[in-house]
């Protein structure tokens, strides 16, 4: 019975030992969670006034003196005390002025705590701050360009458009014209550019010679605040080059197609009168052959050869009608082919005096002009004359013919 009360006594002995090291083994484990490194009084959010002072007191479960703190990306003004973790700001107005700092924006700042003696003891958490203003900046727009512009048809117009930035940002831009310009590229955000090519006749006749309208570009923030600025465009009528080109050299060729017509039409007449010339020269040596024979016979010793002598003059003189009846003297084609020449020459050189002195010559409206109302002068001139096409001959061939020193010579004025 003894026996048996002292192997209870010893049972129980061991389960109190037991429970009592559980309990100690329990509360070591405690104690190693609680000890680790911790802040234990950060904020994770700091609103501030503009012009106003920030200071916070950081504080962590170990001893602070063991410890340093430091700060990563803070914003200009934030700092701490690196021995006893007071964070310190005053957010000065001058920061936001000179747009180190801006208004609503959240500031995340990275900060720490490390261990003196031991680098691998530390914590790294962060915080955000945000500053807010009751005075409210405006926000303005503002082109890279003057509000009064003055360009011409034909020419480009570009410009940006950038945001002055106050208490709220501008978010988004709408463009307004105040009359229809046709295709433009408009401006939906800050720094974009705004492009537009006034076309040609985009000034009428309404409009006298120039034309006015507005652009205004308004700026909306994300509180529906608006600013607008205007842009005053005054287009000026321009000619309209291209077309003009394209006139001036349609002029030019049909210049040069009614030259050639009067060239193979001064061919024409030229080899007629050639010809009719080689026929009257015929009759006139034929004429006056019969004529010296007749004298020759007239002194001869037959009397049959006198009689013929006496006959031979009068046939000669009867050849005399007979050339002005077959071949007559053809006055108006000699007139017509002088009067075609000179115009051929006049022309030609009416084409290389009105010649274009670049793609945007001032006068070019003057050139065409002087060309238009040369040539109808010239077709009122030779109304009477037919002109006549042909493809027997080249461009090179008439213009061969026309300076051959031959008709030179037979066409020159009188007294060269």
């Amino acid at each position: 019975m003894r026996y048996f009360k002292n192997w209870f006594a010893a049972v129980a002995l061991l389960f109190f030992a037991r429970t009592s090291l559980a309990q100690e083994i329990d509360t070591t484990q405690t104690i190693a969670i609680d000890s680790s490194l911790r802040i234990i009084n950060l904020s994770p959010f700091f609103t501030l006034h503009v012009d106003s002072t920030l200071t916070y007191q950081l504080q962590i479960n170990k001893i602070p003196t063991e410890y340093f703190w430091y700060l990563k990306n803070s914003p200009v003004g934030l700092r701490i005390n690196k021995d006893n973790g007071l964070l310190n700001f005053k957010a000065e107005k001058s920061y936001f002025l000179s747009g180190k700092l801006k208004y609503d924006v959240p500031y995340k700042v990275n900060i720490g705590v490390q261990n003196l003696s031991l680098p691998s003891e530390r914590v790294d958490t962060s915080f955000s701050i945000i500053f807010y203003n009751t005075e409210i900046v405006p926000s303005t727009v503002k082109p890279t360009i003057s509000n009064i512009v003055r360009v011409q048809e034909g020419d480009s117009l570009n410009f940006k458009v950038l945001c002055e930035t106050g208490s709220f940002p501008v978010e988004d831009i709408l463009t307004i014209v105040s009359v229809p310009i046709g295709y433009y590229a408009d401006v939906k955000q800050c720094g974009e550019t705004f492009g537009w090519k006034a076309p040609y006749e985009f000034v009428d006749e309404r409009d006298s010679t120039q034309k006015t309208f507005f652009i205004s570009f308004v700026g909306i923030t994300k509180f529906k605040n608006r600013d607008t600025a205007t842009v005053k465009v005054i287009v000026k009528d321009a000619l309209n080059y291209p077309l003009a080109v394209l006139e001036y050299n349609q002029m030019v060729k049909n210049v040069e197609r009614y030259i050639l017509q009067m060239k193979f039409t001064f061919l024409q007449l030229d080899r007629r009168l050639r010809k009719t010339k080689n026929v009257r020269t015929t009759f006139d040596l034929t004429s006056a052959t019969t004529s010296l024979t007749g004298t020759v016979l007239s002194t001869a010793s037959s009397e049959e050869a006198r009689r013929g002598g006496k006959i031979l003059p009068s046939v000669g003189l009867a050849l005399v009608p007979i050339k002005e009846a077959a071949v007559p003297n053809r006055n108006v084609d000699q007139n017509q082919a002088a009067l075609i020449r000179t115009s051929i020459k006049r022309l030609e050189y009416l084409i290389r005096d009105n010649t274009l002195t670049g793609a945007r010559d001032a006068d070019i409206t003057k050139k065409t002009q002087k060309l238009r109302e040369e040539l109808k002068q010239v077709q009122i001139q030779l109304i009477d004359v037919p002109m006549e096409l042909t493809n027997d001959f080249t461009e090179q061939e008439l213009d061969k013919y026309f300076n051959s020193p031959k008709v030179n010579k037979k066409y020159r004025l009188k007294g060269r």
